[in-house]
């Protein structure tokens, strides 16, 4: 018998209807079934429901029903107690997901029979003044408030390095480098590799390139006058910086862990997402 955590998009009825299939599914199977709180209430199994701090305890798998954001969402939750994660992909083409709805149970049965690889990701430690420390798979980005442009003091393992004028900087993961950093125009970096991609959003000065670093580096960023910055981690908002306050981002000492069936899923996705033909 296994230990099993299922999460949800909130808003896909489709991502609804499997939670309830898998859900009897497993527990036909003897299988120990687990919910957050509020993902249990959507599918009216509230006895199933479980404070989200506890729900990586004892876990063998986590099962996420939804997009890439469900899955950064159940990498928050359960990474840490090294729960591996496998994503159905229930909406549009994902980078993080694995299985069609339709191979769910297929590929229970695989797991179940060890017939997956596990893949790490390296992930992000992002530390902001006393006690703030979050991981993150995607990206840690630093941004402009309402009140204008930031400036951004970046030190490379301790040595000053360049002073950003710009909307935002982010700091990326490979995994996350498909993410907010493409947008802004950063390298594509296959997740398989360990670095820290630095992009800079919308910057106003001559120096507006992309680095890739080390996974070994240390990243820090200071906000520098009167304008504060914003801090989010894949997308949830973190803290709010002012003049002389700082992020530091390095490796994280744990990785996410992905169920696979084998394949390179990512430049297939890649190919799909940009429509790339065949010759």
């Amino acid at each position: 018998m296994a230990t099993i955590a299922i999460l949800l998009h909130h808003e896909r009825r489709e991502a609804h209807t499997l939670a309830i299939e898998a859900v009897e599914w497993l527990m036909e199977r003897t299988h120990e079934v687990r919910l957050p709180k509020e993902d249990a209430a959507i599918i009216d199994r509230a006895d199933l429901g479980v404070a989200e701090e506890g729900l990586p305890d004892g876990c063998d798998l986590a099962i996420s029903l939804g997009g890439d954001g469900t899955m950064l969402r159940t990498v928050d939750l359960v990474a840490e107690e090294g729960v591996p994660v496998l994503g159905v992909n229930v909406g549009q083409l994902g980078y993080l997901t694995e299985v069609e709805p339709s191979e769910l149970f297929t590929a229970l049965e695989r797991v179940f029979k060890g017939e997956h690889l596990i893949e790490e990701r390296m992930m992000l430690d992002v530390r902001v003044g006393d006690g703030v420390e979050k991981l993150a798979l995607n990206e840690a980005v630093i941004e402009k408030t309402p009140a204008g442009p930031v400036r951004l003091l970046l030190s490379l393992d301790g040595e000053f390095f360049t002073t950003y004028a710009a909307d935002g900087v982010i700091v990326a993961t490979p995994t996350g480098s498909t993410a907010y950093s493409f947008s802004a125009r950063g390298p594509i970096v296959d997740p398989a590799h360990r670095a820290m991609v630095i992009t800079p959003v919308s910057p106003h000065m001559l120096f507006d390139r992309s680095m890739v670093l080390a996974p070994e580096a240390t990243v820090r960023l200071e906000v520098q006058g009167h304008r504060p910055a914003l801090v989010s981690t894949d997308g949830q908002r973190l803290a709010e910086l002012t003049d002389g306050q700082a992020v530091e981002c390095t490796a994280a000492s744990i990785p996410a862990k992905l169920v696979r069936f084998g394949g390179n899923n990512f430049h297939r996705i890649l190919k799909a997402k940009f429509g790339l033909s065949d010759r």
